[in-house]
């Protein structure tokens, strides 16, 4: 198998986390990915509080199912919900944050590795000297919401040039071939989101995934176009299919669907989960630069393996 300075680090056996996907990756997609020798990651909510973050994590967190990772998202993150995490899980995942000392100390005080994901080479820098352990450097080309607005292969090399820890790419890594491609260029593994929502363990509701199998070449877009969530308060832009685009701009009405009592206006950033109803074809669907390699639905296992039993063998070869 593959092994790199992130699988040592972290003790996985291929170099492959699944992306932090809000309800879109529940804790059955992160085991999932886990079990098959990948890093399995969730996501806190929001302004998470320790007390309820911790009985939402013990119910699922299994020592046994590999190595699993909590993601904390924008600046409302409290220290000390940080530490429960750290405490339970392996890895401690930062985005859409300055990296702050802070709260990579309290990760590694609850005993667990901090991995801060950033879209530029000082947010880089600043992460490694606040303690990071990891960092994910996130291309333009990823699905969701978008960071920096550098292309991913240059951004990673000027990432390699100027830290000395295990580093992530991110964006429009769907298929063998691009894992092959950073892992030559030095990364030490890859952080994949798009290509699990194709999988029977994802949250993803099944007309999204349709759009995503349906996607070919160039069917994304960076848009302000779902600007309406906790993240796109600091930067609205995110990558998404154009199709979405195209739809909810014909929407004529205040709403474009709901989950449970709440209602969805148009160009809200909640993407399309199983229990949400209405034009899910008008919802935020979000989707990476590598989508055309999204096919079929096939089980996380499986798509950690093709990956990386792909990824080496190209490696071998070239």
């Amino acid at each position: 198998m593959l092994s790199t300075r992130f699988t040592e680090l972290v003790g996985c056996d291929v170099p492959i986390q699944q992306a932090p996907m809000g309800q879109l990756a529940p804790p059955g997609l992160a085991l999932a990915v886990a079990r098959a020798g990948g890093v399995g990651t969730v996501s806190a909510p929001i302004g998470a509080e320790p007390e309820a973050l911790a009985a939402q994590l013990d119910p699922w967190m299994d020592a046994g199912a590999g190595t699993l990772a909590v993601n904390f998202v924008t600046e409302q993150v409290d220290p000390a919900a940080v530490a429960v995490a750290g405490a339970r899980a392996r890895m401690v995942d930062f985005f859409w944050n300055a990296p702050h000392a802070k709260l990579v100390e309290a990760a590694h005080e609850g005993g667990a590795l901090v991995n801060w994901q950033v879209g530029s080479l000082p947010d880089a820098v600043l992460a490694v000297e606040a303690g990071a352990d990891v960092v994910t450097v996130q291309g333009r080309e990823a699905g969701g919401h978008v960071r920096g607005d550098t292309a991913l292969l240059p951004l990673l090399t000027a990432v390699l040039r100027a830290v000395d820890v295990p580093v992530l790419a991110a964006g429009g890594i769907a298929e063998p071939r691009a894992l092959a491609a950073v892992l030559a260029a030095g990364a030490s593994g890859a952080r994949v989101g798009t290509r699990f929502l194709a999988t029977p363990e994802s949250g993803a509701h099944p007309e999204y995934v349709l759009a995503l199998l349906a996607a070919g070449p160039e069917s994304t877009e960076i848009t302000d176009g779902f600007a309406e969530c906790p993240m796109c308060a600091t930067l609205p832009r995110a990558r998404v299919l154009r199709s979405a685009i195209a739809a909810v701009e014909a929407v004529d009405g205040e709403t474009v669907g709901g989950v449970g009592d709440q209602q969805l206006p148009p160009r809200a950033g909640m993407p399309p989960h199983k229990e949400v109803q209405g034009m899910i074809h008008a919802m935020a669907l979000y989707a990476g630069g590598g989508v055309e390699h999204v096919t079929a639905v096939r089980p996380a296992e499986d798509v950690v393996r093709e990956l990386a039993e792909g990824a080496e063998a190209l490696l071998r070869v070239w």
